[in-house]
């Protein structure tokens, strides 16, 4: 039969185990932020924006590296910009319809819109003047890659000669 259980045998047996449970009790007590780290809102801002001469200057670099373009200038100009749909949520009364823009609060104060549709630029035409216009292989080259940039059609591509 076994005897009576002392406290400082099982101490002294089980004291590494029972202070990794201790420890692991108060760990779990402790506060744990869930929060994860928003985006700066530079970066949002920028994300949502859309500059019309950023991206001409994007697209005069690329299209200045092909062969025998030379310098040029390149114009766009857009059908539409960016647009955003924002959710909504409406009540209904007995003979009219209120609407409201569905925000989320950040905390400190902050709030931000519901975002559920995102619509970008639609572009209406391009016009490229170059030095190396003259040249078919050039033109064609030109129309080909301001087509795959920007969706337009090669009717609505136009590509000049620079003069001095």
């Amino acid at each position: 039969m076994m005897g009576k259980v002392r406290w400082s045998e099982l101490w002294k047996k089980y004291k590494f185990v029972l202070l990794v449970v201790l420890v692991g009790v108060v760990l779990m007590l402790l506060p744990v932020s869930s929060r994860t780290k928003e985006p700066a809102a530079e970066t949002r801002a920028t994300e949502e924006s859309f500059d019309l001469e950023a991206e001409e200057r994007r697209m005069e670099e690329l299209l200045g590296r092909i062969d025998g373009v030379g310098k040029l200038r390149l114009m766009l100009t857009l059908q539409s910009g960016t647009r955003l749909t924002l959710a909504e949520d409406s009540q209904r009364d007995q003979d009219r319809t209120q609407r409201e823009t569905v925000t989320l609060n950040r905390g400190s104060g902050s709030q931000e819109v519901v975002v559920t549709n995102r619509y970008y630029p639609i572009y209406q035409g391009a016009v490229v003047v170059c030095q190396g216009a003259d040249s078919s292989a050039v033109r064609l080259a030109i129309t080909e890659t301001v087509q795959a940039l920007t969706g337009l059609p090669s009717d609505r591509i136009q590509v000049a000669k620079w003069t001095s």
